[in-house]
Order: structure tokens, then sequence, then C-alpha cells
């Protein structure tokens, strides 16, 4: 079985963002973190080079595959804010009102975080967190 590549890492979650070239992007993920922190009552933790997660989840596929991921977490990406482990199936009625966004494989993208009502996201991850305890 194939081990998952994305794991936990000792790199610095405020020097990932501090290297970020764009000013919106290290204010908005410091806005996340803020979020998060707050939500999951946990410290960021960087898991590979450019995902910030809270918390700790194992998970099993009937497949069988398994593996440890964050709880909730993001990454700023090129494009956007990519948004992780918010269980979008079970949110339909909160990304009816959150404003400008895209979904893809479970994941939110956001541009920039002006673009959303915030106290829609918080919702929505603050769900999502309480669903994978």
């Amino acid at each position: 079985m194939a081990e998952n590549k994305t794991k936990k890492t000792e790199s610095s979650v405020e020097s990932f963002i501090d290297s970020l070239s764009d000013e919106q992007q290290r204010d908005d993920s410091s806005v996340l973190v803020k979020i998060m922190r707050t939500i999951s009552k946990r410290e960021p933790k960087m898991w590979g080079t450019t995902m910030i997660g809270f918390g700790d989840y194992h998970y099993k596929y009937e497949s069988g595959r398994e593996g440890d991921i964050f709880q909730i977490g993001f990454s700023p990406r090129k494009s956007s804010l990519v948004l992780y482990s918010l269980n979008l199936e079970n949110q339909e009625s909160s990304l009816k009102k959150l404003g400008k966004f895209k979904t893809g494989k479970g994941c939110l993208y956001i541009k920039k975080l002006e673009d959303i009502d915030l106290t829609i996201l918080k919702s929505m991850i603050e769900k999502s967190f309480k669903e994978k305890k």
C-alpha cells in the first residue's frame, strides 16, 4: 500500500507565511491561522512544504487505504487559498451564502478572504472540525 506523501513536519508556519511573495496571501494566511487556531484550539503545523494543518485525523477508507492528515487546514497556492477537510458535501446551504469561490475534489478555492463572508466560513470550519473529532 502506498504511503501518504503529505506528512507533518517541524518547519515553521510563521516562516512559511513570511516567505510568501504575495502580501494579500500573507495577510489572508495569517487570518486563516487565527481562525483555525481559535476553532481547533490547536497550534498550526506544516504538512509537507506548503500545507498548514490543525489537529490530527486518522482516516481509513473502505478500500483499506488509511493514513494521517490534519483535521482542518489550508495552503496558500499561487492562484488561490485552498482549504482542505471542510466536508463540502455537508455544507451546501453554507456554500450558497459564502460568496465568490470554486470547489474541486473536496477543496474550497478562494482568491482572497475579502471575496467571502468570513462568518459563514468560520461556521463551515467549525462544523467540519467537530465532525472529525
